[in-house]
């Protein structure tokens, strides 16, 4: 199965916030990178961020959600 980065942020809490808006709403997303992050400072920076991944066949259908406005 391949996989798509929907979302990338600096901070492990602010991918954990996307992941669960997304899991709320019916997908299936899990998050790449936090515990390097946690453990080695910069990492984060270096690797291009914690991720947020999610199937890519469902990966449309969450960058749509994503630019949504929230309700």
């Amino acid at each position: 199965m391949d996989f798509a980065t929907v979302f990338s942020a600096f901070s492990p809490a602010e991918a954990q916030l996307v992941r669960s808006r997304l899991e709320a709403a019916g997908f299936h997303p899990f998050v790449v990178g936090e515990l390097s992050a946690l453990t080695m400072e910069g990492y984060s920076q270096a690797a291009g961020g914690v991720r947020v991944q999610v199937p890519q066949a469902e990966a449309d259908d969450v960058k749509e959600f994503l630019e949504a406005p929230a309700q």
